[in-house]
């Protein structure tokens, strides 16, 4: 009876530490500095002028800046899918379910304009999976970012004060998800928030 009682509590300590372990130390390290920037950011330094808040969120580290978006998602009730890793993650950082549509999401640390070559590889790569997806970056959408989000009817950029809005906690547009059922094109064409 003994021997059964030490077997069980061994793998009940042993399914303990394969589920905690499961996820590496340096996603728990970015995860937990992403909780407390969303923490920060919505509570004692939401007041703090947008360019301050800008120079915190490009100061971070790329992958805890990810890990603040889909923080920042869940704090406003959404049900978030985290990728298993960071790197070779084929062009998406994680997703995030709104109003039950799965959206893609790519983030993006832009001191200066934003890239229209990486708008445009978002949105071949929504395309092809037939999903819509949402662009999250801190840089200067140009007009030529424009013209490549204006091309693609699957994907959203949010930057500037919607950004904020949504790292802030405060009332933020999302956007509406695109029809849910297969093979029905999106409503609404590509568009900046």
């Amino acid at each position: 009876m003994t021997i059964v009682i030490l077997v069980l509590a061994g793998l009940a300590t042993l399914a303990w530490l394969l589920r905690h372990y499961r996820v590496p130390i340096k996603h728990r390290w970015r995860r937990r500095q992403a909780r407390v920037m969303c923490t920060q950011m919505r509570g004692r330094d939401r007041h703090q002028p947008a360019t301050l808040l800008y120079a915190r969120l490009r100061a971070m580290d790329p992958l805890a800046f990810e890990e603040l978006l889909l923080e920042a998602f869940e704090q406003r009730g959404h049900r978030v899918v985290r990728n298993h890793r960071y790197t070779g993650d084929g062009g998406v950082d994680g997703e995030v379910v709104i109003e039950g549509i799965r959206f893609l999401i790519q983030a993006k640390r832009y001191r200066d304009s934003i890239r229209p070559e990486h708008v445009r590889a978002f949105g071949e790569l929504c395309a092809r999976q037939r999903r819509p997806g949402l662009f999250i970056h801190t840089g200067r959408t140009g007009n030529l970012s424009r013209e490549a989000i204006g091309a693609t009817p699957y994907v959203t950029i949010i930057s500037g004060r919607t950004l904020l809005a949504l790292l802030t906690g405060t009332d933020c547009p999302l956007p509406s998800p695109y029809p849910a059922r297969r093979g029905e094109q999106p409503a609404a064409r590509g568009r900046a928030l």
